[in-house]
Parts: structure tokens; sequence; C-alpha cells
């Protein structure tokens, strides 16, 4: 388990995903491309950023800790996560 301190001050766990787990949040991210064909955004962003933190949070995930979350937290837990998976840093538990 790997700690993140958010600039908010709070500290949470986020867990190793399995294979499984990672592969299934990464393709549940859509994203928004502008005219250029650069990444602006994501569709489905509060789905999109509430899975994730119930795969990777360690410990509680449920809905009364995630809305204690401001969206600022979820967002930079969520940026994290994706930064980690994306490239690659840090390994992926065996799924079993």
């Amino acid at each position: 388990m790997n700690k993140l301190k958010l600039k908010s001050g709070r500290e949470v766990g986020i867990k190793e995903l399995s294979l499984d787990e990672r592969d299934e949040a990464l393709d549940s991210v859509k994203y928004i491309y502008d005219d250029k064909g650069g990444v602006s955004g994501v569709e489905m962003m509060h789905t999109t950023v509430t899975k994730w933190l119930r795969f990777g949070l360690n410990g509680k995930a449920d809905d009364e800790y995630i809305l204690g979350l401001d969206f600022e937290e979820r967002t930079e837990i969520f940026l994290h996560m994706q930064e980690k998976l994306l490239t690659g840093k840090g390994n992926a538990s065996s799924s079993k």
C-alpha cells in the first residue's frame, strides 16, 4: 500500500490494483478531444472518479467516506492513480 498526502493535508492509502482492476479502471475512462486531437476532458467525470476511488483506496471506500472528500481531493487522488497506471510506475498485484 502507498500513502498519498493530499494538498489538504489529509493522508489516504492507495492500494496496488490487480491487473484486472487496472484494466477495468483504465477502460472506464472516456476522453473528450478538442479540434486538434488533444485531450480536453473526461466524459462522466464523477462516475469515473468514484469508480477509481472504490478500486484504489485502501480501507474505506464507501459512499460516506467518498462523500467526505471534497472535489479537489477526489480529483487529486484520481490524477495520482491515473498517472501511476498510465506511466507504469508501481507493480500490479497478482490477480487470483
